[in-house]
């Protein structure tokens, strides 16, 4: 409609004599800068199109397609959780929202921190499906809950979540010791988990590896890792349920477009199988849960996640919780669901568990 009215005047005026611009030059200069102006389509050619998630114009705009609603932070009604935003990052924009169950125990409870997913390109941690699940998980696992909103691609490509969430991890340690009331007041920094879902989970695993080869500040270790229905894929199948070429070039133009083409996706970033046996030797953590969901593409990457782990030699306990018949991260979509209540009791246990 824009374009209409703004080439219809010009197109009378030009077909009517109009002594304004003479010329077929000149009119046909006129009328592209018509479009140019008034017309989204001409100006906005798609340059990759990440559907269902977003679209990248040529002119450098982003158009997401999901995952940008937020909702303030909260006392929750239903779970009894009480959140608060805070800033860990004035100059890059990382933050996080941070959760606290209505039970206060005398004793320090664990402290998950959590990555969202979104294929590293869409939603944070104050959406409102994220802003649920954590509710609940809080709720249900008692414990003070860190949920970390990163920088996006393709405005922010990799490896800027992975620092964003690398600075929160270090904003968690400095304040559980001292400066942020609830961690320094319930949290228990000996009982630390990192989790994640598909991007997120991608995030933990490199987190939990940049802390076994670097070390956390004052020592600390990472009790848990908990990978759900974690992004990871590679250039080569992994078994016969992979072995779509299509589906390969389309998963490694992704890759590439999340980040600027820095790294291949026959990189460990995105393919921890590439890893060397030497390399799961540092993965800082004590204890790994991998959830896959049956109907997930990403399923065989994540059943090689958990096989190459096994098989390494890392000293720690890995565990596989599968769920058959549901699609990638079905949990956050049916959270009241049979399969997803049953999903995140395992997750409760394994946070819990001595």
């Amino acid at each position: 409609m824009v374009a209409s009215r703004i080439l219809l005047p010009l197109l009378l005026s030009l077909f009517l004599g109009s002594h304004c611009c003479t010329g077929a030059a000149a009119a046909k200069r006129q009328l592209l800068q018509a479009r140019r102006a008034g017309d989204p389509s001409s100006q906005s050619q798609v340059k990759f199109d990440f559907s269902p998630f977003l679209i990248e114009y040529k002119n450098g705009r982003v158009k997401r397609l999901m995952g940008t609603n937020v909702v303030a932070a909260s006392s929750d009604a239903l779970t009894g959780v009480t959140s608060r935003d805070v800033t860990i990052d004035a100059s890059t924009g990382v933050a996080a929202r941070l959760y606290l169950p209505s039970f206060r125990a005398s004793a320090r409870v664990p402290v998950l921190v959590y990555f969202h997913g979104g294929a590293f390109v869409v939603e944070s941690a104050f959406t409102p499906i994220y802003h649920a699940y954590l509710n609940t998980l809080a709720a249900r696992a008692g414990v003070v809950a860190v949920s970390v909103n990163y920088r996006l691609a393709p405005e922010h490509p990799l490896p800027a979540a992975y620092d964003d969430s690398w600075a929160a991890l270090r904003w968690v340690l400095a304040s559980a010791a001292a400066s942020d009331p609830w961690l320094a007041q319930y949290g228990d920094l000996s009982r630390l988990f990192l989790a994640g879902d598909s991007a997120g989970g991608n995030i933990a695993h490199n987190l939990a590896l940049r802390a076994g080869e670097e070390g956390l500040d004052g020592g600390a270790r990472i009790k848990g890792v908990a990978l759900l229905d974690p992004y990871f894929q590679g250039r080569s199948p992994v078994g016969a349920e992979s072995a779509d070429p299509a589906y390969l070039q389309s998963a490694a133009r992704t890759w590439s477009f999340i980040c600027a083409g820095r790294y291949p996706i026959n990189h460990p970033y995105a393919d921890p199988l590439l890893l060397p046996a030497s390399s799961w030797q540092h993965l800082g953590a004590s204890r790994v849960l991998v959830t896959v969901s049956g109907q997930d593409r990403l399923s065989p990457w994540q059943r090689g996640y958990y096989a190459a782990l096994q098989g390494s030699g890392w000293p720690g306990e890995a565990e596989l919780y599968e769920t058959p018949g549901e699609g990638h991260v079905y949990f956050l979509t049916k959270l009241g669901s049979p399969q997803a209540l049953a999903e995140m009791a395992k997750l409760v246990a394994f946070i819990n568990r001595d």
